[in-house]
């Protein structure tokens, strides 16, 4: 088993060139992609740039605005955007602040957006087993949920 810290005592500056007031720390990286944390301060910014690899900003807690090309859209927790491949982009907050997820998909040999790598809980057993291949039980909902009804509360 992989368990990575990630969040506040774990973050350090990080970000593309111009970037003002962002944290984050890698959770993974690999040759298929990276997960990263990041966390806006008030007034804070990754300045608009492009990236050979697709990512996928997924806000968790606060808000903020995003950028994709000449679009603009007002952001908050529970929403994901699509960063295309070399397509300028770029996030930013005013009032508040706002933590996300970066997950990037590696379609070549890129850099990944935040350069790094992961701090494990246990560094005396990353990589001691192999990965389970698995899946969810078949009773794993609770019991009389109807997905018709939409997502539990």
């Amino acid at each position: 088993m992989d368990v990575v810290r990630f969040g506040v005592g774990h973050r350090r500056p990080n970000g593309p060139p111009g970037t003002v007031g962002v944290d984050g720390q890698v959770i993974t990286t690999d040759a298929g992609g990276s997960i990263s944390e990041v966390a806006f301060a008030r007034r804070a910014s990754i300045e608009p740039h492009s990236n050979p690899n697709p990512s996928w900003l997924v806000v968790i807690e606060g808000g903020g605005w995003v950028r994709v090309g000449p679009d603009e859209a007002r952001v908050a927790a529970g929403d994901a955007v699509l960063w295309p491949a070399d397509v300028v982009h770029g996030a930013w907050t005013e009032h508040g602040p706002m933590r996300a997820l970066i997950v990037e998909f590696a379609t070549g040999a890129a850099t990944p957006a935040l350069e790094g790598s992961a701090v494990r809980l246990l560094p005396e057993e990353a990589g001691a087993a192999p990965r389970a291949a698995g899946r969810l039980r078949d009773d794993a909902r609770a019991p009389g949920y109807d997905p018709a009804e939409g997502e539990p509360a």
